[in-house]
């Protein structure tokens, strides 16, 4: 019995080993590219700046993907609508508060 639970651990260690390096190679390579983007001014202004928040968009996926390991299986399930829920109230909160105070500004003009 003790061989088995072993092999598991081993078996999720390698798992786990495999997921934070593919992480990190996709992370390089979303680095990389605006990076390229921004110093050789290969494209247009427009064209960089798009290029640079597609792939942080998509970084961002993959950090929660590879990193924090949100996902919807049944184990990160609990996790990723936890933290869908606290960006959302995060949202509202500095989007109602600037709302807020650009009304009080207009108001007070």
């Amino acid at each position: 019995m003790s061989a088995h639970l072993d092999s598991h651990k081993t078996d999720d260690l390698a798992a786990s080993i495999k997921s934070y390096l593919m992480g990190f190679v996709l992370s390089v390579i979303l680095t990389a590219i605006p990076f390229w983007a921004v110093m050789t001014h290969h494209f247009e202004k427009s064209t960089t700046l798009s290029l640079v928040l597609v792939m942080a968009i998509v970084q961002i996926v993959v950090h929660l993907k590879y990193f924090l390991h949100l996902d919807f299986s049944k184990e990160g399930k609990i996790n990723t609508f936890s933290f869908l829920f606290t960006a959302l109230i995060i949202v509202m909160v500095v989007g109602l508060s600037v709302w807020i105070i650009l009304e009080a500004n207009t108001l007070m003009m």
